[in-house]
């Protein structure tokens, strides 16, 4: 399914140009516009899901094994140090652009780019066990 005002779907269908780095019949990896670092690709699958949680069953596997090739060529190809391997899922975790996307990011060591996060602590064992059970019931009820 194409999404007519979605920005990746029109990328899909060659309405919109890309930078395309490898395509097989189901997922799409291509330059990101604005990289964090140069080669920084994000991979989309071609079906349009607005989230990575609405990806199901052998679809998502298929999926993470794409975004595996694309992360293990961009490490070797740049000769990076590392990689980042990261999506956001929803406005408030920073998704601009409502189809499910991963961004591979190649890192070399000084290249100065931080990812800070909060280091948080539970007020005690309990907190923390009440948290892991709420999860885990959601788990379950699925």
């Amino acid at each position: 399914m194409i999404m007519e005002d979605c920005l990746f779907c029109k990328i899909v269908s060659g309405k919109v140009p890309a930078a395309r780095v490898h395509e097989d019949a189901a997922h799409l990896a291509f330059l990101d516009l604005y990289p964090a670092n140069k080669g920084h690709t994000l991979v989309i699958p071609k079906k349009h899901y607005a989230h990575f949680s609405q990806i199901h069953g052998q679809e998502v596997g298929s999926y993470i094994e794409f975004v595996q090739k694309i992360a293990s060529a961009i490490k070797k190809s740049l000769k990076a140090d590392g990689i980042n391997v990261f999506l956001n899922e929803g406005k408030a975790a920073g998704q601009v652009i409502f189809h499910a996307h991963f961004h591979v990011l190649p890192r070399f060591e000084g290249d100065g780019l931080e990812f800070k996060a909060n280091r948080l602590e539970y007020s005690d064992e309990e907190e923390k066990r009440a948290f892991a059970r709420k999860i885990s019931e959601a788990i379950t009820r699925d």
